[in-house]
């Protein structure tokens, strides 16, 4: 779907008042410091509605049109993509949805996938900070709050290739969706875990401005994640570890056991009941016990 930048005559950007729209202008000067010298982001767009930030900024640098540093914020996605292609949708205004390009070139690929579990300590972060609201992290993207003792999904992270040289990071979150409005009863949002601070502008800007905070540890490091603290660090908020999981993984083959480390690789670690500790890199991830 093309992005649209201006409403059209059915569209009333204030229809719901407990939804304001994001001030682009505002967001460019507050995160684009010094014209971009000495900060990692470039540029800052918003658009009304798109289908996928994700998919409109992969084209935007495929290219040539945008530099590392690009945010894509929409108000609304209408095919927001999760992991495993699950489709991502909610109501405009109602949460954030947004893309950054980072083009890492001097951290060895093989280092790339802490991309996303890079981000989800970057945004759990700016959340606790920002939202008051404690936000653990399930291996390998999602973000979760907890809402009547129970652990919710409210966001997730899908990191994809740009060309050869870049990566997308693209980030959800359910800010202020109401029980009625979830997809799914499992689902959750910032404002029923009780955050003290809904309002989006400043919620995105303590985000990205922790995107920033930790890419750069990360870069500096050479993308080590025990030298520059990722490894400890994403563990530490890991709701993940200590479960008895199950993974499911490609060519429909599954195991079972508990989720015991991370490795430096960024992948699951899990101790099945035959003694074997497999590290799992990618797959769907089940939590049967609670730590």
């Amino acid at each position: 779907m093309t992005p649209e930048d201006a409403p059209d005559e059915n569209d009333d950007r204030w229809s719901d008042l407990d939804r304001p729209p994001l001030n682009a202008a505002a967001l460019h000067r507050a995160l684009v410091r010094n014209g971009g010298h000495g900060s990692l982001y470039r540029d800052v767009r918003l658009v009304r509605r798109t289908g996928s930030t994700n998919s409109d900024l992969a084209a935007l640098a495929a290219s040539g049109e945008v530099q590392e540093g690009t945010v894509l914020v929409a108000e609304e996605q209408t095919a927001g993509r999760g992991r495993l292609d699950r489709q991502w949708t909610a109501p405009a205004r109602s949460g954030l949805f947004f893309s950054v390009l980072l083009t890492p070139g001097e951290v060895p690929v093989s280092r790339w996938g802490w991309l996303p579990l890079l981000t989800g300590v970057a945004v759990a972060t700016g959340l606790s900070r920002t939202a008051g609201v404690d936000t653990a992290l399930k291996w390998p993207n999602d973000l979760l709050v907890t809402i009547g003792g129970e652990q919710r999904k409210t966001g997730g992270i899908l990191a994809e290739r740009a060309g050869t040289d870049g990566v997308v990071v693209g980030v959800g979150i359910n800010v202020t969706l109401r029980a009625d409005e979830l997809p799914v009863p499992q689902a959750g949002s910032l404002a029923l875990a009780g955050a003290v601070n809904t309002d989006r502008d400043p919620l995105l800007r303590a985000v990205l401005r922790s995107l920033e905070e930790w890419y750069g540890r990360w870069r500096s490091a050479g993308g080590d994640s025990a030298r520059s603290g990722l490894q400890e660090t994403y563990a530490a908020g890991c709701s993940t570890l200590g479960r008895v999981v199950r993974a499911e993984l490609p060519g429909d083959r599954s195991i079972t056991g508990e989720a015991v480390a991370i490795d430096g690789d960024g992948r699951l670690v899990i101790a099945t009941e035959e003694g074997v500790q497999e590290p799992v890199g990618a797959g769907d991830i089940v939590h049967l016990r609670p730590a």
